[in-house]
């Protein structure tokens, strides 16, 4: 069932391919080469390897972001599409096993970088670590399977949990373990989904009644004005510049509304379009520098100054839509003074958006983890809602909104129900719908809420966890107070960690027993496997023939094992003969998905809702409207002297939290830069090169100062390391996400020779 999309009817403007040098970043031709040095470095990394890792490349669905590919060719523009995201994370699924004897003493490799730990080698086979033990000694699996099933015996239904990152894990596995997870009497499950668009799910029910983005990609190529708001995509979905490329030659604005002005959305290369290649491309037309927390002022500013102007499409509010009454009055209510200090721009700047949109009659909103990681994420996605439906951006060609991913299991993670608050089909966990998903599963399914992430943490830091199975991800890393992780880590009696390779959680010294187990990439899974892409595309990815790490085993296989180990009776409804078999139960279980189980070759996909969602304005809420929410202004956090401001993490040549370089090609910035604005400087009698140190209740953080394109009143310092400063229980009302865009601590200069250690060796 190979779905190969028409490319050009599908835009809303055909792009004019004529080479326009206005448009040109430089007129030195290569003056970028970094993403074909990419190309050759993923050579050379990959050389023991490489017929797989080109088999991988030009077979496999990509396991970086989730803008969704098959092999190297997507549905949107015609032409290669390789980007150094997926370049760089190659290696994790070429390289060779390490000997069961490196791990027999750890204490050599505590301590060591992340990087360094994941260049050691693929896990080799089960291996365990009692108390007391310098290392881990080889284990069969029989054995290791029966350790965990007794484990899990043993505890309370309530103080188990399972966590699963979004590391190339594909949509069968999400699936086949949330349902193993829930056959053993519990909903403590959660996925690294929540961590980045959770919020925007809540708001996105709330407003449209979907869950998902309501656009497609060539929805891009030739709308009027596209706006990232919180959102990098030349650095965190790189392969979404092509597009813009193509968008911007059939007339398209790129509006970037952001703290900083990131050089990648101001002009980059892209290497597989000889013009872009070449010269490059300026990306961004308009540029508006909010201060950090200040997204709803603007919105709200704009939205103001549209009402105020009667630039609103008055036949779609009143006949589509609930609560913009309301929302005009709360908005009447707003001074501009309280809206421009919040914003950190005039009112005339919000005006000029506001313009800009009046004579747009199609637009698409894109947004990030700078929206949803604040503690006001749901009430800022929200916002961004309000001001699409003013003009009826949605549900139209060229119209919509995007909460852009970053992770390609992300999308799919949440919609299996690998959640603790959420059951397959994004479904609320409560009495009613357990009773449903009960009747279609043969055993009874918990109705009561699971303990997120952030939770599961605070529950092991006063030894309320027995058990913590964890595929993939590295908490010491992705959350906020890494030592207090530590000390969480070390409280539970029974650790297993199954992934590809080390990571530094893994080495935290055991209660009684941490377990490892080796882990198949998505490549390697027999059957082959789905991901599901931002534009809501599932996209079979084959099994790739290559070597194999003969220990390493499916993720869901394994849960559904442990499963039924610990409860027979329900051996049979969890144990899957295959994938395929995984996916004829996920259209059963998700309508939405109904298609999925058709997908068998390379290039077969399917796009659940179809090109866009709610068209034609259908809105499948209880009303059948789209629904305005008068969401407040957040209460900003307070700023008390002149040496304090307000931190915001920020990503460098990394994937999420794997770093792959200490520079960043983009702004030539070194991992232990400290970002501040020229006036900020100033204002203290700082300069560039200084050493510095930020510090608060939470932690301290040493680094080196860079001024930059900064709004005033804030710093931007590299996630993960930064992580030492973020408030562990500052989290969103919703989703309970940490607060790492919105973190204050003081700034100072160093003192000579003072330095502080890293708790975050990435």
């Amino acid at each position: 069932m190979a779905i190969l999309l028409s490319k050009a009817k599908h835009y809303v403007k055909e792009p004019d391919e004529r080479w326009h040098q206005g448009s040109w970043a430089s007129n030195i031709p290569f003056s970028h080469p970094d993403n074909f040095l990419e190309v050759f470095k993923a050579a050379w990394e990959n050389r023991d390897n490489l017929p797989y890792a080109y088999r991988i490349l030009n077979e496999g669905v990509c396991d970086g972001c989730a803008l969704g590919t098959s092999g190297m060719n997507d549905w949107t523009i015609d032409g290669i599409h390789l980007c150094n995201i997926r370049l760089r994370l190659l290696r994790l699924n070429t390289m060779s096993a390490f000997s069961p004897s490196l791990l027999a003493d750890v204490s050599s490799l505590i301590g060591k970088p992340s990087r360094e730990l994941r260049e050691l080698g693929r896990i080799p086979q089960p291996m365990i670590r009692k108390k007391g033990d310098k290392g881990f000694k080889p284990l069969s699996w029989d054995d290791a399977l029966n350790l965990i099933a007794e484990g899990f015996k043993q505890s309370e239904a309530h103080k188990r949990y399972v966590y699963m990152t979004s590391r190339g894990i594909p949509n069968e596995t999400y699936y086949a373990v949330q349902k193993a997870v829930r056959a053993m009497g519990m909903n403590n499950l959660d996925n690294a989904a929540r961590l980045c668009h959770s919020p925007s799910t809540f708001a996105l029910k709330a407003g449209l009644g979907v869950g998902a983005t309501t656009c497609s990609y060539s929805d891009f190529i030739g709308t009027d004005v596209v706006t990232f708001i919180g959102s990098n995509p030349a650095k965190n979905q790189p392969l979404i510049m092509k597009y813009l490329y193509h968008a911007k030659k059939a007339g398209t604005k790129v509006v970037m509304v952001n703290p900083y002005f990131e050089p990648g959305m101001d002009a980059y290369w892209v290497p597989s379009d000889l013009e872009s290649a070449m010269f490059g491309t300026k990306i961004t037309d308009h540029f508006f520098q909010i201060a950090v927390g200040g997204d709803i002022a603007f919105l709200h500013g704009t939205l103001k100054s549209m009402i105020e102007n009667q630039w609103l499409d008055e036949t779609f509010i009143s006949q589509h839509t609930e609560g913009f009454a309301d929302l005009k009055v709360y908005l009447n209510s707003l001074s501009w003074q309280s809206l421009e200090k919040d914003a950190g721009l005039p009112a005339s700047t919000m005006h000029d958006y506001a313009r800009l949109l009046s004579q747009a009659d199609k637009a698409i909103f894109v947004w990030g983890m700078g929206i949803t990681q604040h503690h006001c994420g749901e009430d800022n996605v929200q916002a961004i809602i309000n001001l699409a439906l003013s003009k009826g951006f949605v549900g139209r060609k060229g119209c919509g909104l995007m909460p852009i991913r970053g992770h390609s299991g992300v999308q799919g993670g949440a919609e299996m129900g690998a959640y603790a608050t959420a059951f397959p089909g994004g479904k609320p966990v409560n009495a009613e719908t357990a009773k449903d998903l009960s009747a279609l599963y043969g055993f009874d399914v918990p109705g009561e809420k699971g303990m997120t992430t952030p939770e599961m943490l605070d529950a092991a830091a006063k030894g309320d966890l027995e058990v913590l199975f964890a595929i993939g991800g590295n908490f010491r890393e992705a959350m906020p107070d890494p030592y207090g992780i530590d000390e969480a880590m070390a409280n539970i009696p029974l650790r297993v960690h199954m992934d590809i390779v080390l990571s530094s959680q893994m080495l935290t010294n055991p209660k009684d027993t941490v377990i490892l187990l080796p882990a198949m990439t998505r490549y390697e899974i027999p059957g082959g496997v789905t991901e599901t892409s931002t534009e809501r595309r599932i996209i079979f990815s084959p099994e790739v023939m290559g070597p194999r790490v003969e220990g390493a085993r499916p993720e869901w296989e394994v849960l559904c094992e442990i499963a039924a180990r610990v409860y027979p009776q329900h051996a049979d409804k969890v144990r899957f003969a295959n994938t395929q078999a995984i996916r004829e139960e996920i259209a059963r279980a998700v309508p939405f998905y109904k298609g999925i189980e058709t997908l068998k070759a390379k290039g077969d996909n399917v796009q659940y809702g179809g090109p866009m969602l709610c068209e034609n304005w259908q809105f499948p809420t209880i009303d059948g409207k789209a629904h305005f929410q008068s969401v407040k202004l957040p209460d900003h956090l307070q700023i008390t002297g002149k040496d304090e401001f307000i931190i915001v993490t920020r990503r460098g040549k990394q994937f999420n939290s794997i770093v792959h370089q200490d520079l960043d090609p983009m702004n030539q910035k070194e991992r232990d830069a400290v970002l501040i604005s020229a006036q900020d400087a100033e204002r203290l009698s700082l300069k560039d090169g200084d050493k510095v140190v930020l510090e608060n209740d939470f932690g301290q953080f040493s680094g080196v100062l860079s001024i930059s394109n900064l709004a005033s009143g804030s710093l931007q310092v590299h996630y993960p390391e930064a992580n030492v400063l973020v408030d562990p229980k500052l989290r969103s009302k919703l989703a309970q996400i940490p607060a790492y865009k919105e973190v204050i601590a003081h700034l100072r200069l160093a003192a000579p020779g003072e330095v502080i250690p890293l708790a975050i060796h990435s």
